[in-house]
């Protein structure tokens, strides 16, 4: 932890030590990229090859673990990684049983605002990072979505499990190499100092229901306008507000939503001239491990830049297990994105009103 720490001046002009945490900070970048494209390539390349790429989403849900733990030492990174998988995979399990089951829309609200009430809670609980329930929604609704039958469940789910637990097995890899380097370790990899805050209390924290209360009710509003007005992959529309909602005690910035679908827009012009050509399946795996590296690279940086890879990251996915036209798959993108997006930002605008109103008149 001292590592992080100010460094004296020298000079008056620069903290001693400054290029030095930018190298390790880039070194460490590279290597949760790295990591998080090796986790999505790996078993999607995996089920090219034995024929089953149309369990593609299943194995890049479950691969998504490797996204937790993000610059967390070893002895907290598998708690982590290990909890995020299960919660992943649980996530695509239930969106799995749904499809099986030809649940009503009704029935798949309840299960959704189940998997968000229980994700803000899980992350809020144990510091996860990303701090949101994002991927754990955007895996119970693309599975959901995916026609299936009750004697696919169990292979689904088996492909999930598989990912997942790959995926944590590689992002706990870094410890022997890190064994190995021994004294040099500060030279070849970055330093991990990011300690999860646990809070045990968090199911009793006003600003934690806030935040659900906000993706409950947004995810509601854009889920039913999108299947009113008919909008195609009203799916999107949802995941666009829960990935515009702050979490809990986050700043509220309403440049997120507009990040988002800028960055959306640029990413389906990226995701047509990678997707109207109709290449093979294996250059879209491939596709998918580039963006999912970019995208590591970007995202603490510039959320629209990042969406720019995110987008035809998640279009590649869906591409590759469904055989609808690319044209109305890149439409119903931009559409249901902009319908989320706005009633995200409606949302954030909303509790940031009631939550100054309430506290002038405390």
């Amino acid at each position: 932890m001292a590592a992080e720490r100010p460094s004296p001046v020298d000079g008056g002009d620069r903290p001693v030590g400054l290029l030095e945490r930018m190298k390790r900070l880039r070194s460490l970048d590279l290597e949760v990229a790295a990591r998080a494209a090796v986790a999505a390539a790996v078993p999607l390349l995996i089920l090219l090859a034995i024929g089953h790429v149309e369990l593609a989403p299943y194995a890049s849900f479950g691969a998504m673990a490797a996204l937790y733990g993000r610059s967390e030492p070893y002895e907290t990174r598998w708690r982590s990684v290990s909890t995020a998988a299960v919660a992943m995979v649980v996530s695509v399990g239930l969106g799995t049983l749904v499809a099986a089951a030809g649940a009503p829309v009704g029935l798949v609200a309840v299960v959704l605002g189940l998997v968000i009430v229980t994700g803000v809670l899980l992350t809020a609980t144990l510091g996860l990072f990303p701090p949101t329930p994002l991927f754990f929604v955007f895996g119970f609704l693309i599975c959901a979505e995916i026609p299936t039958t009750s004697d696919e469940v169990g292979i689904r789910i088996a492909v999930s499990i598989a990912a997942a637990g790959f995926a944590v097995l590689l992002s706990l890899s870094g410890w022997v190499l890190r064994r190995a380097a021994g004294t040099r370790e500060g030279r070849y990899f970055s330093t991990l100092s990011r300690m999860p805050r646990i809070s045990r209390r968090a199911w009793r924290d006003g600003a934690v229901w806030i935040t659900i209360a906000q993706l409950l009710i947004g995810a509601l509003v854009a889920g039913g306008i999108a299947l009113l007005t008919g909008v195609g992959h009203p799916t999107w529309a949802v995941v666009s507000v829960v990935a515009v909602v702050p979490p809990p005690r986050a700043p509220h910035s309403t440049s997120r939503a507009v990040h988002r679908i800028i960055g959306t827009v640029i990413g389906v012009g990226v995701a047509a001239a990678v997707l109207l050509p109709e290449p093979p399946a294996v250059v879209l795996v491939l596709v998918i491990a580039v963006c999912q590296f970019a995208a590591e690279i970007l995202v603490g940086r510039h959320y629209g830049a990042a969406l720019v890879f995110i987008t035809p990251l998640a279009l590649s996915i869906s591409h590759l297990a469904s055989t609808a036209p690319v044209s109305g798959l890149l439409l119903d993108r931009v559409v249901a994105t902009t319908l989320g997006a706005a009633v995200g930002l409606l949302a954030v605008l909303v509790a940031r009103f009631a939550t100054r109103r309430s506290g002038s008149v405390g």
